[in-house]
């Protein structure tokens, strides 16, 4: 009999860390319910995600599916000049995924007969024994655990730390997905090996190729890409983050809703300012959005026996391709740490939490330092091993 087979533990939150973390503690026993705050399945809008050693173990180390099915690979990373010359390449192998490919892989594994839709959590109470989870719906729920795994606007983060909240970067994110076999024949030769950047002044994209709503084969992917422009707070980014029904996006504003004179203007821009092939892409886009850059990192990530991990504790800007790398390794911690804790979840949280938080804090410095160089003193050196992705800084 395991130590945690007599236990419950709710998480909330059903995406990538949420569910990361859900499978791990239903393998160390726990009897393990999710819920999510959305009615219906999550939708990543294609948007693509570099593959880290820490978002695929559970892949590697425990599931049936083949990482290999879910996934696509280049061998180099390239920067473009404005003439489509490479002016730096190295060999280096990037494995990437879409959000949906592996959210939906991950769902399979844990199954949907204790994955709840629409229960969206509103707060928790706390005794030595029992922490339960409170729901606008009226519905409370008891567990021995509670991991809130529910992402940059969690509900749960100013229990844990009051002062924290969102600090806007200065930029957004473009992103968007084109079909490979839309794009020119000298285009999908120059990048389908690759990720690429074009840098430029005050400014950078960067383009990858993931899987398809269909599979993996070279026919389904898509070009995807992220491309980070400064708008400074205040009525300029107010009025850009109002999608077309007048609704104000705070972290986002989805495909399908962003007014169309700002899509006019980024792609008019794009073919003006960036690498041709890079500037195809964008202006090829037929459904692009908005992710707004900011950051936020509360100071506690352990309370008894609730736990605040991924991007609900530390939500850090993409440039390093880590925040499902984070919200993965905060779960696999967390496992490590109820392993050797014998049953007792208020010690195995307090042991977890500070190398969490050293984590945190570290990739919180990376990324801002990256995107201060890209977006403020034009600093980013095609080649500079700081710049790399990773949840770990150079030599780890």
């Amino acid at each position: 009999m395991n130590t945690y087979d007599s236990a419950r533990a709710i998480v909330v939150g059903g995406s990538i860390g949420g569910l990361t973390t859900a499978l791990l503690l239903r393998d160390l026993g726990f009897a393990v319910d999710i819920y999510e705050r959305t009615p219906t399945a999550l939708d990543g809008r294609g948007s693509g995600i570099v593959l880290q050693p820490d978002t695929v173990r559970w892949f590697t180390e425990r599931s049936t599916q083949r990482l290999a099915d879910l996934s696509t690979t280049t061998k180099y990373v390239q920067y473009l000049d404005h003439a489509n010359s490479v002016i730096y390449k190295e060999e280096r192998t990037w494995t990437y995924t879409s959000w949906g490919t592996f959210y939906r892989a991950l769902l399979a594994d844990f199954g949907t007969e204790h994955y709840h839709l629409g229960e969206f959590a509103c707060g928790f109470t706390q005794t030595d024994t029992t922490a339960t989870v409170r729901f606008v719906s009226g519905r409370e729920e008891p567990a021995d655990l509670v991991v809130f795994a529910d992402g940059i606007t969690s509900v749960a983060r100013q229990r844990f730390d009051p002062d924290t909240s969102l600090h806007y970067s200065g930029y957004i994110g473009w992103r968007g997905t084109v079909p490979m076999t839309d794009l020119g024949d000298k285009t999908r030769t120059l990048m389908s090996d690759a990720i690429t950047y074009s840098v430029v002044p005050q400014s950078h994209i960067t383009l990858y190729p993931i899987p398809g709503e269909d599979g993996i084969a070279p026919e389904h992917r898509l070009m995807n890409y992220v491309w980070y422009r400064n708008v400074p707070a205040g009525p300029e980014l107010t009025e850009l983050l109002l999608d077309k029904r007048g609704f104000p996006g705070s972290v986002s504003v989805h495909p399908g809703q962003v007014q169309d004179r700002y899509i006019t203007e980024m792609k008019n821009t794009a073919a003006t300012q960036l690498a041709p092939a890079a500037a195809e892409v964008v202006t090829a886009t037929k459904t692009p959005y908005l992710q707004v850059v900011s950051d936020s990192r509360s100071a506690h990530m352990a309370q008894g026996r609730v736990a605040l991990i991924g991007d609900a504790a530390c939500s850090a800007r993409p440039h390093a391709a880590a925040g499902t790398a984070k919200a993965a390794a905060d779960g696999w911690a967390l496992a490590a740490a109820l392993h050797d804790a014998d049953g007792d979840i208020t010690a195995a949280l307090a042991k977890w939490e500070p190398g969490q938080l050293e984590l945190s804090e570290s990739l919180l410095a990376r990324v801002v330092s990256m995107g201060t160089r890209s977006q403020v003193t034009n600093t980013w050196t095609p080649g500079d091993p700081e710049l790399r992705f990773g949840l770990y800084g150079p030599g780890r």
